[in-house]
C-alpha cells in the first residue's frame, strides 16, 4: 500500500481528504495539522507522495516542501492552497514541486492527480534502476563494469566515481543537487564528505576532458550538470 504524507490545518477538510484516499484511492494517510508535525512525520517515515496546504501554522507548505527538498529530491509533491496567483504557483515549482492544486477542488481531481504523479514516480525509478550504460558525446560509460571509453582507449572508475557519473548521466543535461548526491553515495551530507565529493568531480571532468562537447559545470548555489551538446 502506498504512503503519503498529507498536511492541512483544516481538521474537517483534513479528515475528508483522508478517509477518501483510504477509501476510494486505497492509501495509507498520515494527516498533520501543521507544518513543524509535517517535517517530523517526513523525517521518521517513508512515503510515496506528499501534499502540503500553504498556509498553515508553524511552517507553511512552501517552507515545509523547502526542507524535504534539502535531502529528498525525488518524493511527489503537490501543493494546496487559496491562492491562485502566478507567483505562488510559479514559486511551487521552483522550490520542487511536482503540482498544484487551487482550493476549493474535488476530491476526484485531486485522486487523479495523486494517480499520475505516482505512475511518474514508479516509471523514473524503474529507468533509474535498469540504466546502466550511457553515451557521453564520445565517451562510452559502464556503470556495471565501471568503465569509461573512449576512441579504444579504457579508463578504470572507482565504484564512488561511476556512482557519481551515473547520477549525472541520469540528470544528465539538468541539475544534480549537491544534497541528493551526498545521501545518494556518501548518505552524509556534512563538510567532509562534501569536500570529498568535490574531488571526484575533479577527477570525472579530468577523465572527460578530451571530448569538448562534454562538460561538468556547478550550478551555483544548486548543485552540478552534465552538459552534452
Amino acid at each position: 500500500m502506498q504512503k503519503i504524507l498529507l498536511a492541512e490545518d483544516d481538521p474537517n477538510l483534513g479528515d475528508l481528504l483522508k478517509d477518501y484516499l483510504e477509501l476510494k484511492g486505497k492509501f495509507d494517510v498520515t494527516l498533520c495539522t501543521d507544518g513543524d508535525e509535517a517535517i517530523s512525520q517526513f523525517k521518521k517515515n517513508n512515503y510515496d507522495l506528499c501534499i502540503f496546504d500553504v498556509m498553515m501554522p508553524k511552517k507553511d507548505g512552501f517552507s515545509v516542501g523547502r526542507e524535504i527538498r534539502k535531502t529528498n529530491n525525488t518524493v511527489p509533491i503537490i501543493f494546496a492552497t487559496a491562492k491562485g496567483m502566478m507567483e505562488d504557483k510559479t514559486e511551487a515549482f521552483e522550490l520542487g514541486g511536482d503540482d498544484y492544486i487551487t482550493k476549493p477542488f474535488r476530491v476526484e481531481e485531486l485522486l487523479l492527480r495523486i494517480n499520475a504523479l505516482l505512475k511518474r514516480s514508479v516509471r523514473d525509478k524503474e529507468e533509474e534502476v535498469v540504466a546502466d550504460k550511457f553515451e557521453i558525446g564520445d565517451y562510452f560509460f559502464d556503470y556495471t563494469s565501471q568503465q569509461i571509453s573512449y576512441k579504444g582507449q579504457m579508463q578504470k572508475l572507482s565504484t564512488k566515481e561511476a556512482e557519481l557519473l551515473r547520477l549525472l548521466c541520469l540528470k544528465k543535461n539538468d541539475v544534480l543537487t549537491r544534497e541528493e548526491a551526498l545521501l545518494k553515495i556518501w548518505h552524509d551530507d556534512n563538510y567532509f564528505t562534501g569536500r570529498s565529493m568535490d574531488v571526484f568531480l575533479s577527477k570525472l571532468r579530468k577523465y572527460l576532458k578530451e571530448d569538448s562537447k562534454v562538460e561538468i559545470v556547478n550550478v551555483h548555489g544548486k548543485g552540478y550538470k552534465l552538459l552534452v551538446s
